[in-house]
Parts: C-alpha cells; structure tokens; sequence
C-alpha cells in the first residue's frame, strides 16, 4: 500500500502549477511516485495554461527523505535494480527538460534523491530548518544517480564533501553554496516570497513567450543530460542501471552503515564482470 501512494492533485492558477507529494515515512518517493511525478511535470511541460511549476512535498516533518528503501531492500534482479535508479533520474530530466521556470518549495529536511530535485529546480525556496545530507555512501551505494545535477549546481568540492562524510549541512551552509537560492525563517514567510516571485514569473512569461524561462536559465543540453543517468561509468550512460541492479541485486544483505573513516581505506575493486554482483561496498566509493 504505501508503495503505491498517488500524487496529489496538480493546483493549476493564474499559470502556476502546484505539483505536490506526499508519502507518510518521511515524505520519501518510492518507484510508483516517481513515476507519477515524472509524467506530471513532463505533461505540464506542454501546457500553456502552466508557465510556472511550483515543486512542493506537504506535512511539517521532511521535505523528502530520498528513495524508498524498502524497495532498496527488495530489489532482487538487474532489471529491477535499473528501474530502481531510473526514478529520480527521470524527474530530474523532466524538471530539466520543461521549458518554463521550476520552484522548488523545501520546508523541512532532506536526504538523497530529495537533495537532486532541490538541485534540479530553477530557483529552490528553504525554511531556516530544511538542512540536507547525501546519505548514500552510509548504506553503501553511492549518489551517482542524483550526483551530476547537485555538483553542477554547487561546485564539484562542496559535491564531494557531502558525498564522502554524508553529514547534515544547515540550510545557511545550501544557500551559501548554492543548494538553495534563497532561505526564509519561516514557512508562511517563504510561502509568501514563493507565490509573489512564481506570480511575477507567470506574468513574465505570458508576455515574452512560452519557453523564455528555459533561455534565462541555462541548463544541461541534450547530450549532457546523459550525465544524469550514468555518473558512475564515466559517461556510459545506458549501462548504468543494468550494472548498479547487478552490484544491489542479491547483495542487498550487505548494504550496512559503514565504520566512520572507511572511506579510502582499502583500494577499490575492479568494476564487476557481466554477470558478477559487486558485494564491497569500496566499489561504490570509488572517485567519480
């Protein structure tokens, strides 16, 4: 059942699309959700009713707490393994491909996936309490998936701390790196700021022109978007799920936290065989 929780509905006035999720453990996104989500910004995307998307999760705990891990720990097979790490990389193309201004409403912490789709939006509003963490490392797999849209927007350096130590950073320290472009004490006060800059947008945009969002801002051309899917082949992009599904498929039983300074302890292993399950999690730590 809570692996097949329905998007909520899309708010479409006055040009601005609310698109809004929710899910009861933590606001996290399993594959159904994704998919949904995916398949509503892409569809607003070629609405011209909608000149502006506004990206939000509801409650008053997380923002959205990454991936589902109990899909995490179900996976079994290579293909099931690749649909796994298919879902966010399909709503961040979507949020990239729009060709009209993304906002991103985070209200509270998150983790993971939910750090890309921050990442991924034009212009990402935060309350004062929204800090963030890659944790994937800690169970050992690596943010590969969600990796190249967060270095491209904070920097490659302050990407790798965050890979490497899976630390909370503050919403002070996301908006000084660019995370965030803006944060608010509060959520009334970031909910105002939030409907008074997606007004002006929408206002903007009827007059320029569909699409003039898309040439204010610049984002990754068609062949860099490649990059979103396979990070951790260093640009093979079509192999990535394939290969990520066979390292979880049958090793689930391994992914753990690991030990604090594990990292760059021993030496990485070879890239597995076709065929072969990748069990150390060294692999996944390996320099991208």
């Amino acid at each position: 059942y809570l692996n097949r929780m329905p998007l909520l509905p899309t708010h479409l006035r006055d040009g601005v699309a609310t698109v809004s999720f929710h899910h009861p453990k933590g606001n996290s996104l399993p594959g159904s959700l994704l998919s949904e989500l995916a398949n509503e910004i892409t569809k607003l995307g070629t609405n011209a009713e909608a000149r502006v998307i506004v990206l939000r999760s509801e409650g008053t705990g997380p923002f959205c707490a990454g991936a589902s891990f109990d899909e995490l720990t179900a996976i079994r097979t290579p293909e099931s393994g690749k649909e796994f790490f298919s879902g966010f990389s399909r709503v961040i193309l979507a949020m990239i491909r729009a060709p009209k201004f993304v906002l991103v409403r985070v209200h509270g912490r998150t983790a993971g996936g939910g750090v890309g789709i921050a990442a991924a939006g034009d212009y990402t509003f935060a309350c004062a309490g929204a800090s963030s963490k890659l944790s994937e490392l800690a169970v050992g797999i690596g943010p590969f998936v969600v990796g190249p849209v967060i270095e491209r927007r904070i920097g490659p350096g302050p990407y790798a701390a965050m890979s490497v130590d899976a630390n909370w950073r503050d919403a002070a320290w996301c908006e000084q790196h660019g995370l965030y472009a803006r944060v608010l004490e509060d959520v009334a006060l970031m909910d105002a700021q939030i409907h008074a800059l997606a007004g002006t947008l929408a206002a903007r945009e009827r007059q320029v022109g569909l699409g003039a969002g898309q040439r204010v801002v610049e984002r990754p051309r068609e062949g860099r978007e490649l990059v979103v899917l396979g990070r951790a082949h260093r640009g093979r992009a079509p192999d990535l799920g394939h290969d990520l599904g066979l390292l979880v498929a049958r090793g689930v039983d391994h992914v753990r936290p690991r030990a604090r300074g594990a990292v760059g302890q021993h030496p990485a292993p070879e890239r597995p065989a076709p065929g072969e399950v990748a069990r150390a999690p060294g692999y996944f730590a390996r320099k991208m």
